[in-house]
């Protein structure tokens, strides 16, 4: 058994460009910096920032171009996946790991500005893929063996 997924909580770096494939299907990218902060052997403080990259899909793709502006505080879940292309200027092959986001919630205040996520609304979005079952199926906890 194979598992790719990813979950992360932290800020868009820049708006998200949002861009229509040449098929009709939207696609969000944008970056989230996550943060990490730990003590080291002699008792400094130290703090590293990661920045991510992320790409949405249709639906999803066009409520995060609608919502998601650059400081938004936003939990993102998908999978890694890694492109590659010949660079036309250098020649050399390039490549990009990005997130592909399946969920997002949206966290922080509306608006925008930071906030408490328990006592600020949030909205979860998610893009189910073509092949799934439909969206209106309703398990109860009863339904769950353990």
């Amino acid at each position: 058994m194979d598992l790719n997924k990813v979950m992360i909580i932290g800020r868009l770096t820049r708006d998200p460009e949002i861009r229509t494939t040449p098929g009709g299907a939207n696609v969000a990218a944008f970056s989230v910096a996550t943060g990490f902060s730990w003590t080291d052997q002699s008792g400094q403080k130290k703090e590293q920032t990661e920045f991510h990259n992320v790409v949405a899909w249709r639906k999803l793709a066009e409520i995060i171009g609608q919502y998601l502006k650059k400081g938004s505080q936003v939990y993102i879940e998908g999978r890694l996946q890694t492109r590659s292309w010949d660079d036309k200027t250098s020649g050399q092959k390039r490549y990009r790991t990005e997130i592909v986001a399946d969920n997002m919630i949206m966290l922080g205040r509306a608006g925008g500005s930071s906030g408490n996520a328990a006592t600020a609304p949030s909205s979860i979005i998610s893009e189910a893929p073509a092949d799934s079952a439909p969206a209106d199926i309703q398990i109860d906890n009863s339904d769950i063996p353990f």
